[in-house]
């Protein structure tokens, strides 16, 4: 055993003997309070979201944490404009003589990233599969084909593998993520994007799809000169049906073609017309950062972070009548984690070598808003910090035996994860769904961006006292029934010590992290290693 392992390991179990006092009790009540309807889906720019900040940062300095954001605040500023796209919103397809009309929301949904009121788009429509470049593993869709001002049709997603070294095998890779998609396209010049809606695809249904994209979308403000698509947008998969009707082809058969190395990028014949409305806004909105210096002279200038994003949905289209997106799991309980982490680590005796950093972010629901532009200017370089641990909509179902850490196996921190699982009793457990690439969709991926070593740690899916297929029922219901609709919204039957389990479970990691004489970094081969090793870690 190395002797760097050997010092992880007895910082580990070092630390849990200290136990730290974390209470569910504690966690529920702030929950609660943040996924009321008093705060209105706590949405950025909006009156709820600025409650929910104010809460948060209250409830730092009741807990004795320094401000650590700008000008001696707690309050982060981050830029946003918001663009929200009217009802009146109008596409059109044609081709040999015959035209279809898409319905707002019923057919379509997105938003133009120019930040501009009013934007027209007339063009010819090219598929492109699921638009990825990977030179890694000798993937192109684009195949040298200039987009340069056509209006791109794809899928998202990426090919399908069992093959772990091929996209990822079963996992979703970045590749697959929407935001890639827009990414690439924007690179290459389209004027346009809509991606072509499944279930299996996309992870969720379109309703979430609806829900998310239907309603103003916080984008960072584009530098002048900067370019940005007149339309990045979503197709129902019904509606895909009729556009690609126009040419003779069905959503199925085109997904299947898309599969293939070598697939080409095909005209269509079709071409598309829209013109959109969009309101737009300056938000005013921030993160929400609270300290807690070490207590090593030399490296209190390190510190780990622990983040949630407080922000959800605001008020939105009604279902049943209800127009509130609550957002009491989505991240309601990752708020409450955070505060109550903040609170025991503050609390503590003795202090760890490490500072500690208590981030709340906005705007994770518009794209990682938050955590990106924290991650760009952070208040210590990337390279001074050791660990992003984030939480991220967990259930408040009871204790569990088992949890999740997915993406520390990537890092030099796994040792230490493994070992204050084993103390604490609990299995260790593989991302249950890695085709929903819930990596790439959390705000540690900021963090990883910018070279830090970061995860989320969650749950497992062995409830103490339930049946083995709990978790798995559990997950499914919420996700197709209460992901990102009003229904998300607090119970007070909730039993909270799971949640009060993972606090410790993530505490007890940091602990460690802040105490050892060396900076984590990513295993050998990670992408994100070389953005760690520029930041001055080795």
């Amino acid at each position: 055993m190395t002797r760097t392992l050997l010092a992880l390991l007895i910082g580990a179990t070092a630390l849990c003997a200290q136990n730290p006092d974390i209470s569910g009790d504690r966690i529920s009540a702030h929950v609660k309070f943040l996924s009321s309807d008093l705060l209105e889906g706590r949405g950025p720019g909006a009156r709820g979201g600025d409650l929910a900040a104010q809460y948060i940062a209250t409830q730092f300095a009741l807990d004795g944490l320094k401000p650590a954001g700008d000008n001696g605040t707690y309050f982060q500023h981050v830029p946003l404009v918001g663009a929200t796209t009217q009802p009146d919103a109008n596409v059109t397809a044609d081709a040999n003589g015959k035209d279809v009309h898409f319905r707002w929301l019923d057919d379509f949904v997105g938003v133009t990233n120019a930040q501009k009121p009013g934007v027209q788009i007339d063009g010819d429509v090219i598929f492109v599969g699921h638009g990825i470049v990977a030179p890694e593993f000798q993937w192109d869709d684009f195949k040298g084909v200039d987009i340069h001002g056509k209006i791109v049709v794809l899928f998202t997603n990426e090919p399908p593998s069992d093959d772990p070294k091929f996209f990822g095998g079963k996992a979703l890779t970045y590749y697959g993520r929407w935001t890639y998609k827009y990414e690439e396209a924007t690179r290459r010049g389209a004027q346009a994007v809509f991606i072509i809606h499944t279930t299996p695809t996309a992870g969720y249904g379109y309703d979430v799809v609806r829900s998310s994209w239907g309603r103003e979308d916080g984008q960072v403000k584009l530098a002048p000169g900067e370019y940005g698509l007149g339309f990045a947008g979503w197709f129902s998969k019904d509606a895909g049906d009729k556009l690609l009707a126009l040419s003779g082809h069905t959503v199925d058969e085109m997904l299947k073609l898309a599969e293939s190395r070598d697939f080409h990028p095909m005209l269509l014949g079709i071409r598309i017309h829209g013109s959109f409305t969009t309101k737009l806004r300056a938000i005013e909105s921030s993160n929400v950062v609270g300290l807690v210096e070490g207590s090593d002279p030399v490296l209190k200038n390190q510190a780990v972070v622990f983040t949630a994003h407080w922000d959800h949905l605001g008020i939105g289209t009604p279902v049943n009548g209800d127009a509130i997106y609550n957002g009491a799991v989505d991240n309601g309980t990752g708020s409450g984690i955070i505060l109550e982490l903040a609170r025991a680590w503050a609390a503590l005796p003795r202090k760890p070598r490490r500072s500690a950093i208590f981030l709340s972010v906005t705007g994770e629901e518009e794209g990682l808003r938050g955590s990106e532009y924290f991650a760009a200017h952070p208040p210590i370089p990337a390279g001074r910090i050791a660990l992003d641990v984030n939480f991220d909509a967990l259930f408040p179902a009871g204790r569990v035996l088992d949890a999740s850490a997915a993406g520390a196996e990537r890092t030099t921190v796994w040792p230490v994860v493994q070992e204050v699982a084993r103390k604490m009793n609990l299995t260790l457990q593989a991302d249950a769904h890695p085709e929903q690439g819930s990596y790439y969709r959390s705000d540690h991926f900021s963090f990883a961006q910018a070279g830090v070593p970061a995860f989320s740690i969650d749950e497992g899916t062995d409830f103490v006292g339930k049946p083995a297929d709990f978790g798995e029922k559990l997950f499914d219901e919420y996700n197709d029934n209460h992901y990102h609709q009003p229904s998300d919204e607090f119970h007070n039957d909730w039993d909270f010590s799971g949640l009060a389990q993972m606090a410790s479970f993530g505490m007890n990691i940091g602990i460690a992290v802040a105490n050892q004489d060396s900076l984590p970094t990513w295993r050998a081969g990670d992408e994100f290693l070389a953005t760690r090793q520029q930041s001055g870690v080795k």
